[in-house]
């Protein structure tokens, strides 16, 4: 069991008391609220410049509103936001131990029952609500049995943590007791994720903050664009009357006017007339919207995602060559990410985990976020079948981590090669002849005679051919190349067994003589 006197990495010590308590929980009053305003609405450009600059000066609580705001009402930039942290939470979390020690492995195998637990995976996709704001904070509350894990982690709004006055670097709890400065964080109780997504203070590196003047374009864009369409994408109602038409009938033909507006259908004299004027003179007005917000889109989907090809179906873009070169997130990008975010886990999970059940380590395990590269798999076995006969050793652990394949079982069945049976040698038809027509009739009484013979030299000369061909067995399996054969066959061409060759060339021509004596008894 750990030691009760714990420290965190900046020497404070750990209070356990308040490991199983909410500490950052919302309340009906005071300043951890739920509920908020929209400060979207009405938003301009002056607005907007005096929001940054608060969230610059400390006070980022409408900046992070905006930000909220922006993610729920622009749909394109909320869809290359849940790309990009979904290319991350996708990701198979892998656990390293320490070292080797016995210690060691037993801490990694702890946090790997930590990883799989499902709520962790919701903790990923809640730490990665910082890429848009530029930071994100979940509470750990813990629960204690035979050992400390994790009940569950909480996001915890944002709005309800303040970065220090002095360097705006280190969050702070709002409180009651400290609804302006906030209290320091409670050691062990928080996972605080600050992506690196550029050089300088945290709170001007959220990807909200660059995509807030595109999305205030674009909504002054949208805005223009649908007063456009009201006025130009309708037909205008034209009603006319004769120099004799009465008050009574223009007013009359007004009505009718305005009827045709709401409900299209209209009665009227028959001396009188509406015309519909299509809205020619728009000159491909509404074109100009289009691009407009397309711009915008795609220099979003290039601060966000790092390329537009695989979020934009343009020509050369989605479905098509071009897209199949980018993944939906730049690697370097999905590559800092899952390293950034896995050094949050690392710091403020992983370590207070270890420390509450083993106690303060010199070494940690560590939780790694890897972005595997699709790896050619029948280029690699290809290869590897064609490299093995010549020498190439390859371990068979490490082919089935390739292939993404378990292990085998002891008592598991496994996959063999199908045995293969030497082909028999063709059988040559033979010529219409009177003497072979004699000479296959009698074939049927002088195969035994035949057969003998052939198994009495097999069986006489195995062990002498076994002899024969174990040297040259040997150089044909440990050769590299085949002049390396070539040079070991004529150097042992001397050192081979002449005395029992000649004795086996002897006996095989003397039976090759006996089966074509035979041969020609029976042709008579």
């Amino acid at each position: 069991m750990a030691d009760k006197k714990l420290v965190d990495e900046y020497g404070n010590p750990i209070e356990k008391a308040a490991l199983t308590e909410e500490l950052a929980r919302p309340s009906l009053t005071g300043v951890r609220q739920v509920w908020t305003e929209a400060v979207a609405n009405g938003m301009t450009p002056a607005r907007l410049a005096a929001v940054l600059q608060q969230a610059s000066d400390g006070n980022p609580y409408d900046y992070l509103a905006l930000a909220e705001d922006i993610e729920e009402r622009d749909l394109h930039y909320s869809s290359v936001l849940r790309t990009r942290k979904l290319a991350i939470s996708g990701l198979e979390p892998q656990v390293e131990a320490a070292s080797d020690d016995t210690d060691h492995q037993a801490h990694a195998d702890a946090v790997r029952e930590l990883v799989r637990r499902p709520e962790f995976s919701e903790l990923i996709d809640d730490l990665l609500d910082g890429l848009g704001k530029g930071y994100s904070v979940c509470e750990i509350v813990w629960q204690f049995g035979a050992q400390w894990w994790p009940k569950c982690y909480e996001w915890r709004d944002p709005r309800w943590f303040v970065f220090d006055r002095a360097t705006q670097r280190t969050l702070r709890l709002l409180t009651d007791t400290a609804p302006v400065e906030g209290e320091p964080l409670q050691p062990f109780k928080f996972i605080v994720h600050v992506p690196r997504l550029k050089s300088g203070l945290p709170i001007r590196g959220g990807l909200a903050r660059v995509a807030a003047f595109a999305w205030l374009c674009k909504s002054y864009a949208m805005k223009d664009w649908l007063a456009f369409a009201e006025v130009f994408g309708m037909p205008l109602r034209l009603g006319k009357y004769g120099p004799s038409a009465s008050k009574q009938d223009i007013a009359v033909l007004k009505s009718a006017v305005a009827t045709m507006g709401t409900d299209a259908a209209a009665v009227l004299p028959e001396s009188m007339k509406i015309e519909f004027q299509e809205a020619g003179a728009a000159n491909g007005g509404g074109d100009l919207f289009l691009k407009l917000c397309e711009f915008l889109d795609k220099q979003v989907s290039k601060c966000v995602l790092g390329q537009t090809s695989s979020s934009d179906s343009t020509a050369g873009g989605l479905g098509s060559g071009q897209s199949t070169a980018h993944s939906e997130v730049r690697d370097d990008l999905l590559r800092a990410d899952s390293r950034q975010l896995a050094g949050t886990l690392n710091r403020d999970l992983v370590r207070a985990f270890i420390d509450l059940n083993f106690g303060p380590q010199d070494a940690y395990p560590r939780i790694t976020l890897p972005v595997l590269e699709p790896e050619d798999t029948k280029a690699l076995v290809d290869a590897v079948t064609k490299l093995v006969p010549l020498g190439l050793k390859v371990g068979v652990s490490t082919m089935a981590d390739k292939l993404g394949l378990p292990d085998a079982d002891k008592e598991e069945e496994v996959l063999a090669a199908p045995r293969t049976t030497p082909a028999e040698p063709p059988t040559v038809p033979p010529v219409a002849t009177n003497g072979t027509r004699r000479a296959l009739n009698a074939a049927g009484s002088s195969k035994d005679a035949v057969d003998e013979l052939t198994e009495a030299l097999e069986s006489r000369s195995a062990a002498a051919l076994d002899t024969l061909m174990e040297p040259i067995r040997r150089l044909v399996l440990n050769a590299g190349s085949l002049e390396d054969i070539r040079d070991g066959m004529e150097a042992m061409f001397d050192q081979l067994p002449s005395e029992q060759l000649a004795t086996m060339m002897r006996e095989a021509l003397a039976v090759a003589h006996l089966i074509g004596r035979l041969e020609v008894v029976s042709e008579q």
